[in-house]
């Protein structure tokens, strides 16, 4: 691919999703639904203008160091006040984590048609919401706090659970992995490493930003922070592949907690950037969907998506909240929207060449199912949340009081 190629697909792609940024703006629409739309209009859905494929080995080695900014941005914003908040972001991953991913494999396999071994990995990767997506929604609709919360902590702790648990699964699939205790290994390891890497990169980092002279500009903070993540995603890839990701969380939520002066417009500046990323991550990737993965999974396809919607969704969050002081309306907000992002689209789009270049039937199939899932959930939930918020009178009316009935808070609890 020719350099002036290479800088056409990124001109194109970095455009086509601020065009979509400032038709939300104006319009009022969800922007993560405009920013998919654009990618299917510049890619293989649409006018031909982006292939993702033609950046080779670097597409990979992009996509990572972009979701490991956007998933290090989601930590360090992470904020879990009182027992309740915890209690409940923890239910609904474990319940999701059980539930969800085997009735996604029941649901890929019978409805969609993909093989087990297939219907497996879609149902990992689809397993976590994607905070990139749930909190521009949530900022949008003013929702009450803490609902919002609790959708970007769970999609902060599903996500690279996911990630890794599809990379495990599709290791298995290609012979690489022997066995499921194998893969039980591979998956504590790997999580449990990216998080100790990121504990320990995290406090590194928070104690060289909290003992660097004040006079130092934020800008050279903003620098060093990223230096470092990319340094720390890299060799924790390197290491354990997919570690990065959970690794990259917890680096977010250490240097979160850091006592610094400066803090606030580091945070800001690494926000940005993160917004920034997921502008030019969401049309790149839904450049890379054509039609012909699309329409074969036909109403099958959509019955799968639908199913994981509107039965497998509510009925987990509805277990997980029992004995919890949450009132229906919430419960059902709850169990609605979870719209999935950047890490599904991303994880999907990479374990999808990694199957065709094996020879492994049903790749296609899968990357499709995948972006169907993320078109329906993002589409259908992301035009929706914010009426149905109204009519549960969930909607925050000002910083002091909303119209809605937020989770209490226990006085005592501090937040982090």
């Amino acid at each position: 691919m020719t350099p002036e190629r290479l800088g056409l697909l990124w001109g194109i792609t970095v455009f086509a999703g601020a065009g979509a940024r400032l038709l939300a703006a104006l319009s009022g629409l969800p922007g993560v639904v405009l920013l998919l739309l654009s990618g299917l209009l510049i890619g293989r859905s649409g006018l031909g203008l982006v292939e993702p494929l033609d950046l080779g080995l670097g597409l990979e080695t992009t996509v990572g160091l972009l979701v490991s900014l956007v998933l290090f941005d989601g930590g360090l914003n992470l904020r879990l006040p009182g027992d309740t908040i915890k209690a409940t972001v923890l239910r609904i991953s474990l319940l999701r984590l059980l539930l969800s991913l085997g009735a996604g494999v029941l649901a890929a396999h019978w409805l969609a048609g993909l093989g087990w071994s297939v219907a497996a990995v879609y149902s990992a990767i689809v397993l976590g919401t994607g905070p990139t997506v749930v909190t521009p929604i949530v900022q949008q609709i003013r929702l009450a706090s803490p609902l919002g919360d609790v959708l970007e902590a769970e999609g902060l702790v599903l996500e690279p659970v996911g990630a890794v648990l599809a990379l495990l699964l599709l290791e298995l699939l290609l012979g690489d992995l022997h066995g499921w205790r194998e893969l039980a290994i591979g998956l504590m390891s790997r999580l449990g490493g990216g998080v100790l890497i990121g504990l320990a990169v995290g406090w590194l980092l928070s104690e060289v930003l909290r003992r660097l002279p004040s006079e130092h500009s934020v800008g050279l903070r903003l620098q060093l922070t990223l230096g470092v993540l990319f340094l720390m995603f890299s060799i924790a890839e390197w290491l354990l592949p997919e570690s990065g990701l959970p690794a990259s969380v917890a680096a977010g939520v250490v240097v979160g907690r850091r006592p610094s002066t400066q803090a606030g417009q580091l945070d800001e500046l690494i926000r940005e950037l993160a917004r920034l990323a997921i502008t030019m991550l969401f049309p790149l990737l839904a450049a890379d969907v054509s039609w012909a993965e699309l329409s074969p999974l036909g109403w099958g396809g959509v019955s799968c998506v639908l199913v994981l919607m509107v039965v497998v969704r509510p009925a987990a969050v509805s277990v997980a909240t029992v004995g919890l002081p949450l009132d229906w309306r919430q419960r059902l907000f709850l169990g609605w929207l979870a719209p999935r992002g950047i890490v599904t689209a991303a994880v999907a789009s990479l374990f999808a060449i990694r199957l065709e270049q094996a020879g492994v039937l049903g790749a296609g199939r899968l990357q499709g199912l995948v972006f169907l899932t993320i078109l329906m959930t993002v589409g259908l939930q992301g035009l929706t949340a914010q009426p149905l918020a109204k009519v549960l009178g969930l909607i925050d009316q000002s910083s002091e009081a909303s119209d809605g009935a937020p989770l209490p808070a226990e006085p005592s609890e501090a937040a982090p």
